[in-house]
């Protein structure tokens, strides 16, 4: 290892290799595996925020309809309790995004996730869910000029489509904020996004769940699924149920509908959490509003402070292993933390001497279109939403309603989005998909040297409504 990287390795040398926001001695204890023949209206497949959401809001719809949801491990373990905790308002993966994909739709777009985004923190309040909840907004910040003048036009387009909110940050009000020498500018969304404890959030909703008469079953995976009679079967290692009608909240997991799985590919996502900030460490830097923050780079990190003053620091590698695999050993990458910690410590040079208590990874589902899509099969029984691409937060819950309401056969305002009646284009069988992939990070890596410029491949996927991301 060359000197120059030694600082940064030392920084990171009593990182735990755990989740931060897991290693909580809160964290629930599971609840037991089904076992035997179970029956219900509805089964939920998937303790993550889709799953959870969902066996919610139909509670919430129907007090009398009886629910079930299983969960592979525990409710919360995979990317639901490893996320940087960014609970976003925008249903799109961001307003330039919808732009491209949803203009005539956009407003109407905007306007539920908004409402999406108040129901969370409604329901955060009226169910006592304690998970740190602050309605901060996030600035996306320019560290490059390119991606100064990219803000300043994305700011022009949402006054010309009456979208406010947002608010343009020169050098000195961004560094005001929150203080680097590598910020530029800045535009920040004062009321579309929340921070909060994503684990806690998880937990709580499982609480709340549990609360409305859901029978919740833990370390149970949902192997096949299967029609049966006039509803649908799903066998698990010890049992199966028996339901009326299914939804399907897998996300990166492979669906138990196999022709969506090609519409998703795993990313492998990495962060990093400080020890508590001194008064002193944290005065230098700042951050008296607790806004969320995201530079603007394709490459991008994203960071936050958390309730007891850490410092979260994401992103930038987005990692796709060969044939979509799964696997455990994936959730840590040495290289890409120390990468991370040179990244936090450019940023914030201030914080010499900071150490990181843990360093994490896991998989997030991501699509072509960066923005999560819904269908559904066996005769409308099933119902599934995957492909939230990092923005899974908030958007699941919107995804839950639309399940419920494409399972009772409404025609909604949800439903009646094109956004939910089109489909991304699917990623390529292997080795294409790993080769074209490999190139568009290469692309995207060019782009971000070279004054954002997008090169011949970059464009075509652009034409082609093709994308990858985190």
């Amino acid at each position: 290892m060359a000197p120059a990287a030694m600082p940064f390795a030392s920084s990171l040398a009593d990182a735990q290799p755990v989740p931060f926001w897991l290693d909580d001695p809160g964290r629930p204890a599971a609840l037991p595996a089904l076992t035997g023949t179970e029956r219900c209206d509805l089964l939920v497949v998937g303790g993550g925020y889709s799953g959870l959401w969902t066996a919610l809001l139909a509670k919430e719809r129907d007090p009398g309809r009886d629910v079930v949801l299983i969960e592979g491990r525990e409710a919360g373990w995979a990317a639901s309790g490893r996320n940087g905790g960014f609970c976003a308002a925008s249903l799109t993966h961001g307003l330039g995004n919808g732009l491209a994909r949803w203009p005539d739709e956009l407003a109407k777009l905007e306007e539920l996730g908004a409402r999406n985004l108040d129901a969370i923190e409604d329901a955060v309040a009226r169910y006592g869910i304690d998970c740190d909840f602050e309605r901060t907004g996030e600035i996306d910040v320019a560290t490059e000029p390119h991606q100064l003048a990219e803000l300043h036009e994305l700011h022009e387009q949402a006054g010309r489509l009456g979208f406010g909110g947002l608010e343009v940050l020169d050098r000195d009000a961004v560094r005001a904020e929150v203080d680097s020498p590598t910020f530029l500018g800045g535009l920040w969304d004062r009321d579309g996004v929340a921070m909060l404890h994503p684990a806690k959030l998880a937990w709580g909703l499982k609480q709340a769940c549990l609360g409305l008469g859901v029978r919740v079953y833990e370390n149970t995976r949902g192997l096949r699924l299967a029609a049966c009679g006039p509803g649908m079967a799903v066998r698990t290692p010890y049992g199966r149920v028996l339901a009326r009608q299914v939804a399907l909240g897998t996300n990166v997991f492979p669906s138990l509908v196999k022709r969506v799985r090609p519409y998703t590919v795993p990313v492998y996502d990495y962060a990093l959490m400080t020890e508590p900030l001194s008064s002193e460490q944290l005065a230098s830097v700042g951050w008296k509003r607790r806004q969320g923050l995201g530079d603007s780079a394709n490459q991008f990190h994203y960071f936050r402070i958390t309730a007891d003053h850490r410092i979260l620091w994401g992103g930038y590698d987005a990692v796709y292993p060969f044939g979509g695999r799964l696997s455990a050993e994936m959730d840590h990458r040495p290289e890409t933390y120390l990468r991370l910690a040179g990244h936090f410590f450019r940023c914030f040079p201030q914080l010499e001497g900071l150490r990181f208590s843990h360093a994490w990874g896991g998989a997030i589902d991501t699509c072509s279109r960066f923005a999560a899509f819904f269908g559904t099969a066996h005769g409308g029984r099933v119902a599934y939403a995957a492909g939230f691409t990092g923005l899974g937060v908030g958007a699941t819950r919107f995804g839950a309603d639309v399940m419920l309401d494409l399972l009772g056969g409404e025609r909604t305002e949800r439903t009646a989005l094109a956004m939910v009646r089109s489909k991304p284009l699917p990623f390529p069988p292997e080795p294409v998909a790993w080769a074209g992939i490999g190139l568009t990070k290469w692309s995207l890596a060019r782009a971000d040297a070279n004054g954002g410029r997008r090169n011949v491949w970059l464009r075509t996927l652009d034409r082609l409504g093709l994308g990858f991301d985190s």
